[in-house]
């Protein structure tokens, strides 16, 4: 049988060690994560390999499975589980999850999609678990740098509905679906870990 080819994200290089470094103590007591767009899948294979204590379920749609089976068969992990099909606006996993996880999805998604992914994590999220996203994201209205303004710039070449979100219409996202901002861990290239965490039922 062929071997599936590996596709390769340079920036999940260069940002993996100081995720961890965010999310190792954060996931410290949870067996069982799911992350939203795995993308390559190069980030699963990094972080669960650095928990072994966690099931990593990685997710993504359809046409980028493939990729992730390609790092997860290399990889052979036995906390690290086949990533299943996941459009954030249809289809969830019953869960519940321990927590949650996702890099840089929020700013290729339209908005519509990201105020349904935080409604998704608000159902199959444990009470008190936690939620990392990280990315770039904008504050009360402004580009928090150049690198960010121009980069949201390009996002919308591509598609007028991707673009850079800002912080305040997350955190009303996360409101209505149960969940509250606890932390905002500064990132390089100016991009941020932000954790939200299910309120209690």
């Amino acid at each position: 049988m062929q071997a599936r080819e590996k596709p390769y994200a340079p920036s999940c290089d260069e940002n993996k060690a100081p995720i961890l470094d965010v999310i190792r103590p954060l996931f410290e007591t949870a067996r069982h994560l799911l992350e939203i767009g795995s993308g390559t899948g190069q980030h699963a294979v990094c972080f669960a390999a650095a928990m072994p204590h966690l099931t990593w379920q990685t997710s993504e749609v359809t046409e980028n499975l493939p990729g992730i089976h390609a790092w997860l068969d290399e990889a052979n992990l036995p906390n690290l589980i086949a990533p299943i099909a996941l459009d954030v606006t249809r289809n969830w996993p019953d869960g519940p999850f321990d927590a949650v996880f996702s890099a840089n999805t929020s700013h290729i998604m339209p908005i519509e999609a990201v105020e349904a992914m935080f409604q998704g994590v608000g159902r199959v999220l444990t009470p008190g678990g936690p939620f990392a996203l990280y990315g770039p994201f904008n504050r009360n209205g402004t580009f928090t740098s150049d690198s960010n303004r121009r980069f949201d710039g390009w996002l919308k070449t591509q598609n007028p509905r991707m673009g850079v979100r800002d912080l305040a219409d997350l955190q009303t996202m996360a409101r209505n679906a149960g969940l509250s901002l606890v932390a905002e861990h500064p990132m390089p290239a100016n991009n941020l870990t932000l954790i939200w965490q299910r309120d209690p039922v």
